[in-house]
């Protein structure tokens, strides 16, 4: 909504820009809705600045980085099942 209100534009005028319904705006900016991905690169072409993704966490300072002996879940997860398929059973030998 700041970055709406600072190019002085209207939810109609931002949903005509887009060719998006001005509800959809409303939501957006309510909190009632989630965008989903091409509708915030759309928003963000159209206001030229960056927007916050959903469903992405903000990278905690050194939470990742550095720590030696610890392993990562995907890490892990692949240890664990390093015989097994993706996106399916195990297979049959």
């Amino acid at each position: 909504m700041q970055a709406r209100t600072a190019k002085k534009m209207t939810q109609k005028q931002l949903a005509t820009a887009i060719n998006e319904k001005p509800q959809v705006i409303g939501q957006y900016e309510q909190g009632s809705a989630i965008p989903n991905p091409q509708i915030i690169s759309k928003l963000e072409r159209q206001l030229n600045c960056r927007l916050p993704r959903p469903g992405k966490a903000p990278k905690a300072a050194g939470a990742a980085g550095g720590a030696k002996g610890k392993q990562t879940a995907n890490q892990a997860q692949q240890k664990k099942g390093a015989n097994l398929t993706r996106g399916g059973p195990a297979k049959r030998r």
